[in-house]
């Protein structure tokens, strides 16, 4: 009893620990104080003051667009790459799955140096391709680990007995491997959609003079410490916090139906 006591206790202080300067975010996103830590009244005022900032609303297009062109290219890019490396012979299959991996492990600000040097040698350095690469190499390596799982749960053989059953290699891939990947290929979307957002590293190295994403923007606005819209920031925190809620509460309950209606 003791012992199942103490483990809830650390759960709930790791928690805290994690969630506490985002819950304060969300709570001093109901007052207009310019200050946190010093309450002034409750008020919806920063959200009204968020939506009507055009500058704002362009900076959340641009990082939304950026986040599914960026998570779109690189969920085809990974989801590839990972039936690939799937099907490849051990020794071939071994060093690309190593590879693939190296953006993961590797120091992010390792990588964007890296794409800051390989763009200007290219004469690409802070366009919008560059931009899109650098995500995209920042979020395919996490494709590739969401998907391997699947395939390798399925039978290796399912892909040849679709050829042997007369469906053509584009058929037996969209109608036999994909569907039973597919779940795997949603998660690295989701999940590529939440490292594009949140990235500012190679965002910041990578992107065109005139362009902002929320981390970006956020960044300057704090460490210039003028903006006069920098209160609102904390309601668009707590917007986007509140959102992120939403879809891993409906992911998960959709995961877990499915998974009910699969046992009965």
């Amino acid at each position: 009893m003791v012992k199942r006591i103490l483990s809830v206790l650390i759960c709930a202080l790791v928690l805290l620990f994690i969630y506490a300067p985002i819950l304060l975010l969300v709570v001093y996103s109901f007052t207009e104080s310019h200050v946190i830590g010093r309450w002034e009244g409750f008020s919806f005022e920063l959200y009204a003051q968020l939506f009507r900032d055009a500058e704002i609303m362009q900076i959340l297009f641009n990082t939304v667009w950026l986040a599914l062109a960026a998570a779109g290219l690189s969920t085809i890019l990974g989801t590839a790459g990972a039936i690939g490396i799937f099907y490849s012979r051990r020794r071939v299959a071994k060093p690309l799955q190593a590879m693939s991996q190296i953006p993961v492990i590797n120091a992010e600000i390792v990588t964007a140096i890296s794409l800051a040097l390989l763009f200007s040698m290219l004469f690409l350095y802070r366009t919008y391709f560059s931009l899109i690469v650098g995500h995209m190499v920042l979020c395919t390596p996490f494709v590739v680990l969401s998907v391997l799982p699947k395939l390798k749960q399925m039978d290796s053989n399912t892909y040849e007995a679709a050829l042997d059953l007369g469906a053509s290699p584009s058929q037996a891939l969209f109608r036999v491997v994909i569907p039973q990947i597919f779940s795997g290929i949603v998660s690295g979307f989701m999940l590529s959609i939440t490292l594009s957002l949140d990235d500012y590293i190679v965002t910041a190295f990578t992107k065109p003079p005139m362009f902002d994403t929320i981390s970006t923007y956020v960044y300057n606005a704090v460490k210039n410490g003028t903006n006069s819209s920098t209160p609102a920031l904390r309601a668009l925190s707590a917007l986007i916090f509140i959102v992120m809620i939403a879809v891993l509460l409906i992911v998960n309950l959709r995961a877990r139906k499915g998974a009910k209606e699969r046992r009965a």
